[in-house]
C-alpha cells in the first residue's frame, strides 16, 4: 500500500486549489495527479462507488462534460457505464478525488470532514 495520499486534481479547479492549500497548511504529504491526463481507474471508482454509494456523488455535475452527456442521460446509465464514462474522462468525476493512505476515498473538499479523517 502506497504510504502517500492521493489526490487526483485539476489545475483551474478551485475547489482543487483550496485542498492542496488545505494539505499542505496542515503538513499531509500527498501525491498530485492530473485527472484529465491520468484519470482514476475503473477499478479505483468501483471502489470509490462502493464506499460512497451513490455514484451521482462521483459526478461533477456542474462541470461541461457532464451537461454535454446531460443528467437525463447520465441517470439511464448501467453502473458499468457510469463507470466506463467516469474512467473514459477525468472532467466527468467530482472533484478533488481523494485516496487516503488506508484507501478511504473523498470526492470534493468538506473541510469539515477532511479534519475529522485527516487531521484524527
Amino acid at each position: 500500500m502506497d504510504s502517500l495520499l492521493k489526490i487526483f486534481s485539476y489545475s483551474s479547479c478551485s475547489t482543487c486549489r483550496k485542498a492542496i492549500k488545505w494539505l499542505q497548511q496542515n503538513q499531509i504529504e500527498y501525491e498530485l495527479i492530473d485527472i484529465v491526463e491520468n484519470p482514476p481507474s475503473k477499478q479505483i471508482l468501483l471502489e470509490a462507488f462502493k464506499q460512497l454509494s451513490d455514484r451521482k456523488k462521483l459526478f461533477n455535475t456542474s462541470g461541461i462534460s457532464y451537461r454535454k452527456i446531460g443528467a437525463s442521460v447520465v441517470k439511464a446509465m448501467g453502473d458499468n457505464e457510469a463507470i466506463d464514462a467516469l474512467a473514459a474522462d477525468g472532467k466527468l468525476i467530482k472533484r478533488p478525488f481523494v485516496i487516503t493512505t488506508n484507501n478511504r476515498i473523498l470526492v470534493g473538499f468538506n473541510q469539515e470532514k477532511w479534519n475529522q479523517l485527516l487531521l484524527s
